[in-house]
Order: structure tokens, then sequence, then C-alpha cells
């Protein structure tokens, strides 16, 4: 993992700025007590001598401690793509210059001006880099969750080692009160384990045998043995901070358009300097108010606080989300959110729990129908497969030949030499099985929302079979939610009509479009398109594309790694009511998109005339632009009161 080296170097960042800043100010203040002093007539000094003592001390402010600025600044003319430093380079140069000319030309020496801007400059620096450091600390907290060390079982003896030491397999023993050192699968013990730094939900999960576990949550009340299933850059916390780092330095759409507006806003700005210093060289006569006013001019209009009003407020948002399970891994998903007016939903481990059970089976020879059917789902590794061997638990299974699984509509085989067929209806209509005088029983299941098979031996239907797969908890609060906010709600489901309505009904989903084989999940998304922007939510690999097809998707943290990468947004405790807290934070962060780029413009549009017309000295000018881009990271650090 490479969290460390991000940590130290954003340290390092600030450990620079502030060397520059303590650097700048040793030099700048006893200059100006000097500048000052002279020109209220404290000591007489030859007026050439003086100039030369402030070039002196200016040097070093500019070209050490401002030597980046100026780097960067003269990059701009280099590349003729011009950014905030190159307006105070220009500034601070042409300011510093007029000393060096003072001893040719009758001109006033600017050049103690010129320290003062780059320190006020460095200042500025300082303060927003310390700001966005704290609008990231959630990353540095979320390093500092992972445990140190690990006790782990070897040769019957329990050992502690760090926790870098940890290998794939090993078992490791948590007591009450310890942190889970990584991800694993409980061996052995039970307790209950507070997952709330990882998934925002505040109740502890009971974790048993073959229980999955988190690194850095914390274990309650037993003792746990944990074999390790991932270590290091896989495990689920790491994952997680690589979201959230990609999220921070991904642009949305509008910050796109202020960086094109920045490209074009500085030329302008220099243009415009260069004719307001010829225009008042050349109506007032006097050069040397000329080159304050131009520097003023190129001072102000710096656009740092413009440049800032959207990354400073995506990394607060971002590291809020964080704290509350929800994690933005693309940037545009923040803007688009707020678009979106239709949210489809995938039903299995999404709106339903996604372990489904063998609620009722229906067959005049039960034990042979059961037999049968045990022997060909204990071929699959499907859900619905596992809950009937998890119900059935036969003691032994019947052999099964040709084993086939026919995708999204169930399974084929022979046993003893005979051909069965699992699946739904449809799957019976192909194979031309009829299954008349089980009709009103399959619709009777159905209505109770049971997703119902149908076992044929021989093209000879003997038995169907309901599952259920409950719905979360909080799924119908999310949902009922959602639809009083005026969002359209849409299930897709492989279930049947019948079954899909009847969660529908219970969640209060409004559409729901049934039948749906997995492939064809982003076709369905990209009709819905026609109508509005939409949102889709799933969990699972065969959600993959519908995620990629909507314009934004919300993946299940508890769902496939596939589904993961494909969304837009991570939610990791798999509840919808993330989807709700998603929306909520997109508005949220959005509208302090455009607080910040209002008054970044705002300043710039009330400044720039004063600056122009002679109105603002070159240093106030260089304060006024500090406190702009210090105002706009303060504006977005104040997302956190927010509630969502």
């Amino acid at each position: 993992m490479n969290q460390n080296h991000q940590e130290s170097s954003e340290d390092r960042e600030i450990r620079n700025w502030k060397i520059k800043l303590i650097g700048a100010w040793a030099l700048t203040i006893p200059l100006a007590i000097f500048m000052y002093s002279a020109k209220f007539g404290f000591f007489m000094l030859d007026e050439k001598i003086m100039t030369l003592i402030l070039l002196i001390l200016a040097f070093p402010v500019i070209f050490i401690f401002g030597f980046g600025t100026i780097k960067s600044g003269l990059k701009g003319f280099t590349s003729f793509y011009f950014n905030m430093d190159s307006l105070i380079m220009l500034g601070t140069l042409i300011a510093y210059l007029t000393g060096i000319l003072s001893f040719f030309i009758s001109v006033q020496d600017y050049s103690g001006i010129s320290s003062m801007i780059m320190a006020f400059f460095i200042t500025g620096k300082y303060i927003e880099t310390k700001a966005k450091g704290r609008a990231s600390q959630e990353i540095r907290k979320l390093l500092e969750l992972g445990a140190k060390k690990a006790r782990i079982l070897k040769n019957g003896q329990e050992i502690e080692i760090p926790i870098e030491e940890v290998k794939l397999g090993d078992v490791l023993i948590v007591k009450p009160g310890e942190k889970i050192p990584t991800d694993g699968i409980v061996i052995k013990g039970a307790s209950s384990v507070d997952e709330s730094m990882i998934t925002g939900e505040s109740i502890p999960v009971d974790k048993g045998l073959r229980s999955n576990v988190i690194g850095a949550t914390i274990n309650q009340d037993g003792v746990l043995y944990i074999k390790t299933t991932k270590i290091g850059s896989d495990t689920f916390l790491a994952h997680i901070i690589e979201l959230i780092e990609e999220a921070q330095v991904t642009k949305v759409p509008i910050q796109k358009m202020a960086d094109k507006i920045t490209g074009i806003f500085v030329p302008v700005i220099l243009v415009l300097a260069l004719i307001t210093f010829v225009n008042w060289w050349f109506f007032t006569g006097d050069l040397s108010r000329a080159f304050g006013i131009g520097v003023a001019v190129l001072v102000i209009a710096c656009p740092c606080s413009l440049g800032l009003a959207t990354p400073t407020a995506l990394m607060v948002g971002s590291g809020m989300g964080a704290r509350k399970g929800i994690l933005i891994r693309k940037g545009e998903a923040i803007q688009t959110m707020k678009e979106v007016r239709i949210i489809m939903f995938d039903k299995t481990g999404t709106i339903t729990k996604g372990k489904p059970e063998l609620k009722k089976i229906y067959s005049k020879n039960e034990k042979h129908f059961l037999e049968l059917l045990a022997s060909m789902e204990k071929n699959s590794e499907h859900p619905i497969s596992k809950a009937v061997i998890e119900k059935v638990n036969l003691k032994k299974y019947l052999a099964v030949k040709n084993f086939k699984i026919i995708r999204g509509k169930g399974l084929e085989g022979e046993i003893n030499r005979k051909k069965i067929i699992i699946g739904h209806e449809r799957l019976m209509k192909e194979k031309n099985i009829k299954f008349k005088e089980f009709e009103e029983k399959i619709k009777e299941f159905q209505k109770e929302g049971l997703t119902t098979s149908i076992l044929a031996e021989n093209k000879k239907v003997i038995g169907i079979f309901g599952v259920a797969d409950d719905v979360k908890e909080d799924s119908i609060a999310a949902i009922n939610y959602l639809n009083r906010s005026g969002y359209k709600t849409v299930m897709i489901t492989g279930d049947n009509e019948i079954t899909a309505n009847a969660i529908a009904k219970r969640v209060g989903i409004t559409q729901v479009i049934a039948h749906v084989l997995p492939e064809d999940k982003a076709n369905k998304v990209k009709e819905m398109q026609r109508q509005a922007m939409v949102c889709f939510v799933g969990d699972g690999i065969n959600d993959a594309p519908a995620l990629k097809q909507a314009n934004v998707g919300i993946a299940m943290g508890t769902g496939t790694d596939i589904a993961i990468e494909a969304g837009d947004i991570v939610l990791a405790n798999g509840s919808l009511r993330g989807v709700v807290a998603s929306i909520n934070l997109s508005k949220a962060t959005f509208s302090k998109i455009k607080q910040n780029l209002f008054w970044a413009f705002a300043y710039n549009i009330v400044m720039i005339p004063l600056a122009v017309a002679g109105v603002i000295h070159p240093v106030l000018a260089e304060i006024a632009m500090a406190a702009s881009s210090v105002t706009v990271v303060t504006n977005a650090n104040l997302l956190r009161r927010k509630r969502i």
C-alpha cells in the first residue's frame, strides 16, 4: 500500500509552505519596517542605497522562497497555457524590476512591495494547504483505523506479529475489544462486531461460523478465530482509501468549465493589465503610478479562488461520505446525481437480503421430488441452489450426468437415465413441457411473493418449489422517501411479474420490469434513459453493464468486486438508506461548489474594476486575493455541518 507515502507527502507539502512562510516574513517584516520608516522620515538615507537594500532583502523572498511560483508562472509563457501563478509571477517581477529601473530612469521603486506581494501570496498558499489537508483528513483517519499488530495461531501457539507479516491463510485470534487485523472468514467462535467505521451503521453485526469480517472493525464480546483471506492493498479498508483518493482527484464537469474559463481569463487579464498600464502612463504621464496600477491588476486578478472552488468542496464531500459508508469513486457523479429523476433497483441483494430461503414445495411424491431437486441443485453455485441444499440437507445425493446450467433460466441434467429440467414457466414452454395441473399452485406461490420454479422428469412435471428472499429492513423506508421526493422508482428482475409485483408492492416500488435476462439489464436502463436521467443500484456481476450504462451507478459494497468497480458510488454497508444519503450528499456538495464559484467570480467582478481605476494598492490587492482563496476553502469546509 502506498498510503503512508501519500500521508507523508501531504504533511511535507504543508511543512514546505510553512518554511517558505517563515522565511518570507523573516525578511519581509524588516524590509517593510525599514521601507516605511524611511518614507515617514525616521532616518535619512540616500535613495539609491535604500533601493539597493530593498532589492537585496526582496531577492530571497521572490527568487528562493517564491521560486516555485515564479517557475510555474514562467511555464505558462513558454507553453501558452497560463495559470494563476502566471499573474503573481508577472506582478512580482515587474514590481521588483522597478527597483532596478529606478537606477536608470525616473520611476518609483516597488521592489519592497514585490516582497510583500510574494509574502502574502505564500501566506495564502500555506493557509489553503492546511485547509485542504483538513479536508482530506478522513483518509488519514482511515489509515489510523488499521490494526498495527496481529495475534496468530502457529503450531498450536498464540504469537503476536506486526500486521505487515500476516500472510494469506493465517489463523488470527481476536479477543473482545480488539481490532480485527485484516479481512477474513470466521472458522471458530461467535461474537458481534462493530463495523461502524466502515459502514456508518452503529449497530454491531453478529458473526458466526463462515461469516466474513473486515479488517479494522472491532470485536465486541466473543473470541473469534479468523482465517485471513485478504492482506495489504487487497483489503476492504485499503480499497475504500483508494476509492476516496480517486474521487478527490477527479474533476466534475463544472470544474472542467472553470478550468477552461481560467485558461481564457489569465491571458485576458494580462492584456487588460497592459492596456491599464499604457492608458495610465499615456493620460497621466506618471510612469511610476502606471506601473503600480498595472501590478495591482495582475495581482488581484489571480484566479486562485476559482481554481480552489471545486476541488476543496469535492474533497470535503467525499470525506464526509466515507464516514457514512458512501464512497464516491467518480467526482462527476456529484454533479450528475442532481439531474437524476429515475432510480432503478436490481431486486436480489439490493432491495432484498440476497440470501433466499426455500419456503414451500408442492409435489405428490415429496421424497422423490426432494431427492431429484437437491441432487440437481448440488451442482450449481446459484443462491437458490444453496438455499435448497441448506433446507433439504440430503444424506446421500443421486449421481447427475450431463449437467448444464441454462443461463438465467434453470438447470438441466440426467439422473438414473432420466432427463431432469428445473426452471421457470418460460423454460418449460421452450422445452414443450406441460404444467397445466400445477398452474393454480404456481399462481398461489407467486402471489405470496415466492420465486417459483418447476421440476420436470422426462418432460413430466412432478412438483414445484417456492423460494423467498426477504426484503432488507430499511428498503421500505428508503424507497418511500425517494417516492415522496419525486423520484420514479423502478425494480428490475429476472423473476416473473406476479412475484416481482408482490415484492414491489411491499416496498413501494412504482414500476416493475420482470422477466429480464442478466444481459438485457443494460438495454432496459437505456430505454429508461429516453425518459430521464437514470441512477441504477445493483450488487452483482450481472449488474455491472447496467451500472456502467446508467448516468449514475450505485454499487452495494456487500456485492461483487466487478459491480463495485463498475459503480460511480459505492455503499459500504449495502443499505438502501445509502442511496438517499448519496443523493443528499451530492446535492449538498454541488451546492457548495456553486457557492464557491459564485464567490470566486463575484470577487473578480468587484475587485478588478477597482484595481483598473487605481483605487487599490498592490499590497492591498494581494491581501484581498489571498483572503478570497481562504474564504472559498473555509466555505467548502462548512459542508461538514450538513446532515445527510
